[in-house]
């Protein structure tokens, strides 16, 4: 582990950006202002760097870190990550009748909130993740806007592990 956090802390710019660029949804910034923070302390001080930028930065900021992510089940043009992500819950092979369903809750969703429907997939699957968007469309919106905050904390902690288990 001290190898990959010489390795962590010895990336150029360049190198840093295009490696963690992406682990916030489309928000290569993240990772472009973690490095003021280099050298990290651990791997996991990293992260948390990361993350504390974000809830720093600000509802505006926040609000379209949000508005980068995809709706769950659409059929549109996503980072790889997100397919990845999404094929694993099995979104990518949803019936008529459940993309129908799919689609119907994130409209209301998207209605309501005016942000995409954001949940962490990983170890879910697509009946899990309908019962959540039906659960979470009676929320608020500040709940929901914290609520996908959190969401999106981890899923880039879950790429961001996946990323330094590859450097090991």
């Amino acid at each position: 582990m001290a190898a990959t956090l010489e390795k962590l802390n010895s990336f150029t710019e360049g190198e840093f950006i295009k490696t963690f660029g992406e682990i916030f949804e489309h928000s290569p910034w993240i990772a472009k202002k973690a490095l003021t923070n280099r050298p990290f302390s651990s791997i996991e001080a990293a992260f948390s760097t990361m993350k504390q930028i974000v809830e720093q930065s600000g509802e505006d900021a926040q609000l379209a870190l949000i508005k980068e992510h995809p709706e769950l089940g659409k059929r549109i043009k996503m980072s790889e990550s997100s397919v990845r992500e999404q094929s694993g819950a099995g979104l990518d092979s949803l019936t008529l009748e459940e993309y129908d369903i799919f689609s119907e809750l994130n409209n209301a969703y998207m209605e309501k909130f005016n942000f995409p429907f954001i949940i962490a997939v990983a170890g879910k699957d697509k009946n899990d993740i309908l019962l959540a968007m039906k659960e979470r469309l009676s929320s608020t919106f500040e709940q929901e806007f914290q609520t996908a905050l959190q969401q999106i904390y981890k899923i880039a902690k879950i790429r961001y592990d996946a990323i330094i288990e590859n450097l090991e």
